[in-house]
C-alpha cells in the first residue's frame, strides 16, 4: 500500500488562497440565488393565506391552479412571442454580424460601438422612445398620415402584439448580433473559397459550410434573446396593454395579490422549466456542433 505523501506548506497555502477566492463568490450565490430560489420553491407548495401570504400545510394546489387554460394560454403566448422575436433577431442579427465581421478593420470597431451604444441608455427610456414613435399621433403615425398621406385613420399600433414584438426585437437584437459576430470573426473564409472551387454556389457554401461552423454563435445568441424575452414584463405592460398579457405580467399580478404569491411562485417555476429545457437544447446541440467542428 502506497504511503500517503504529506501536503507541503506551499500546497496548503495555494489551497487556502483558492478557498479565499471562492468563498465570497459562493456566499454571494447562496445569499442572492440559492436562498431566494428555495423560498420560491417553498412558496409554490404552501397553502395560500390571507394573513400570512403562505402557510402550511404543503399542497400541489398552486400548480393545479396555474394549470388552468387561461394561464396555460398566457404561457404559450409568451413562448410563442419569445420564439418569434428570437427568429426575427436571427434574421436581422446574422446579416448585421456578417457585415461588421467582414468590414475593414479601421471601421469595424465603429460599427460594434453603434451596436453597443443602446446599452448606454436605460431600457425603460428606450421603451418610452418607441412609445413616442408608434403611438397614435406619434412619429410613425404622423409620417404615414400627414406626410405620405397613405391613410386618414390612426395606425393603432400601440397596445397590440405587434408593438410588443417590435420593442422586444429592438431591445434584444444586440444580444444576438454580438455572439454571431464573434463566431463569424473566427471563421476561416478559405473554407468558403474551397467550396466555391469545388462547384458549390454561394448559397450552398453558406448552408453547408459557414452556417454549421457559426451555429454555436447563433445558438448562444438565441438563448440570450429567448430567456429575457420570455420573462419580459415591462415591454408588454407598457406597449401591450391589458389586452396582451405575458407570463411576466401574470406573475407580477399574482405577486401583488395578498393570496396570490403562492400561485406566482408556482408559475415562476413552470416558466423556469421552459427556460431549463431551452438551455438543455442549447448545451446538447451546441456542444455537439462544436465537437463536430
Amino acid at each position: 500500500m502506497a504511503a500517503v505523501q504529506p501536503v507541503s506548506y506551499n500546497e496548503r497555502r495555494q489551497r487556502l488562497q483558492v478557498r479565499l477566492l471562492v468563498w465570497p463568490a459562493a456566499f454571494w450565490l447562496i445569499m442572492f440565488f440559492v436562498i431566494p430560489f428555495l423560498v420560491i420553491i417553498a412558496y409554490s407548495i404552501l397553502t395560500p393565506s390571507q394573513r400570512y401570504q403562505a402557510a402550511a400545510p404543503f399542497t400541489l394546489f398552486n400548480y393545479q391552479y396555474v394549470a388552468k387554460d387561461i394561464f396555460i394560454s398566457v404561457l404559450v403566448r409568451s413562448v410563442g412571442m419569445a420564439i418569434l422575436a428570437t427568429l426575427f433577431c436571427v434574421a436581422l442579427g446574422y446579416p448585421l454580424a456578417f457585415f461588421i465581421a467582414t468590414a475593414p478593420k479601421r471601421v469595424r470597431n465603429i460599427f460594434l460601438l453603434l451596436v453597443i451604444i443602446p446599452f448606454w441608455t436605460n431600457f425603460l427610456i428606450r421603451i418610452y422612445a418607441w412609445i413616442f414613435i408608434i403611438r397614435d399621433n406619434g412619429l410613425l403615425d404622423s409620417l404615414v398620415r400627414e406626410v405620405l398621406k397613405l391613410t386618414t385613420q390612426p395606425l393603432g399600433l400601440m397596445y397590440t402584439p405587434f408593438a410588443v414584438f417590435i420593442v422586444l426585437v429592438y431591445g434584444y437584437l444586440p444580444f444576438m448580433t454580438l455572439p454571431i459576430y464573434t463566431s463569424i470573426e473566427k471563421y476561416n473564409f478559405r473554407l468558403t473559397e474551397a467550396a466555391n472551387d469545388l462547384g458549390a454556389n454561394d448559397l450552398r457554401a453558406f448552408l453547408r459550410i459557414m452556417l454549421p461552423v457559426t451555429l454555436p454563435g447563433v445558438l448562444a445568441g438565441s438563448i440570450l434573446v429567448f430567456i429575457p424575452a420570455l420573462g419580459s414584463f415591462v415591454v408588454p405592460d407598457l406597449v401591450g396593454g391589458s389586452g396582451f398579457v405575458m407570463v411576466g405580467n401574470q406573475i407580477t399580478t399574482f405577486s401583488q395579490s395578498a393570496t396570490g404569491k403562492t400561485y406566482g411562485a408556482a408559475l415562476s417555476l413552470v416558466m423556469m422549466v421552459v427556460v431549463v429545457a431551452a438551455l438543455v437544447i442549447y448545451f446538447r446541440y451546441g456542444d455537439r456542433n462544436a465537437a463536430a467542428i
